[in-house]
């Protein structure tokens, strides 16, 4: 059997990054990160810039506190305690995206509709997309942002053992083994809530059972280093460095 070397996971968060807002996921805001595989009690994340401009020197490591372990001397962003809990509560996520994608807001804010897988590439949906509501948490009148360590926990108990949650009139995080296939699940949660939304204006529709859901991502989950190399390389030349 060929072995792959080990992602550079620097290099990943810049392509990552970039991708990101080449697919409409992230534009001027929002982040992804990966847990240090070498410190696993610390994560990679930029420093707080567009996504769409992040190079490799751009990259900080944090602790589960939102702390610059390396005194980098970087602004991080202000949300960073939502990557820090999530690593915190879940051992099994390596990477995160945060985004506040247009397509998935109508239904973090929506109380008729919920999301939910309705096609093969969006398994990982489950059955229950889960909806962190700030103000459930006591949190009224504020800027609806993960602003410390509290929120944080309260989002990752939240999301429990899923692959995405919604935060009311917000956006969306997305929980994943590892940097690629954290992309390739923000991008078809774009997907599937765009598909989802042209099916609710033709009336019902028929989603995905949860076996069918649990069977497609087994599948896709192994073959998602096809989008990831394509994608790649329609960002290559703005990921030399």
């Amino acid at each position: 059997m060929t072995e792959h070397p080990a992602p550079d996971l620097r290099r990943d968060l810049v392509t990552a990054s970039r991708i990101l807002f080449m697919k409409n996921i992230l534009d001027g805001f929002g982040h992804v990160s990966a847990r240090d595989p070498e410190d696993p009690e610390t994560f990679l994340i930029s420093r707080n810039m567009a996504p769409g401009l992040v190079s490799r020197a751009d990259i900080m490591r944090l602790d589960f506190d939102g702390n610059d372990v390396e005194n980098s001397g970087h602004r991080p962003f202000l949300e960073r305690f939502i990557h820090a809990s999530i690593y915190r509560h879940r051992s099994d996520v390596n990477a995160i995206v945060h985004s506040h994608t247009a397509s998935v807001l109508p239904f973090s804010i929506s109380k008729g509709s919920t999301l939910e897988p309705v096609m093969h590439m969006s398994g990982f949906l489950g059955a229950r997309v889960p909806v962190y509501e700030v103000r459930d948490h006591g949190h009224l009148g504020c800027d609806m942002l993960v602003r410390n360590s509290e929120m944080g926990d309260e989002l990752a108990r939240t999301l429990g053992d899923e692959a995405v949650i919604l935060m009311r009139g917000h956006g969306m995080t997305v929980v994943a083994p590892d940097v690629r296939l954290a992309v390739f699940r923000a991008v078809y949660t774009d997907v599937n809530a765009r598909v989802q939304t042209a099916a609710l204006s033709m009336g019902e529709y028929t989603a995905l059972t949860p076996g069918e859901a649990s069977a497609a991502d087994e599948t896709n989950s192994a073959q998602n280093l096809r989008t990831w190399a394509l994608w790649e390389t329609q960002v290559q030349n703005g990921c030399a460095d």
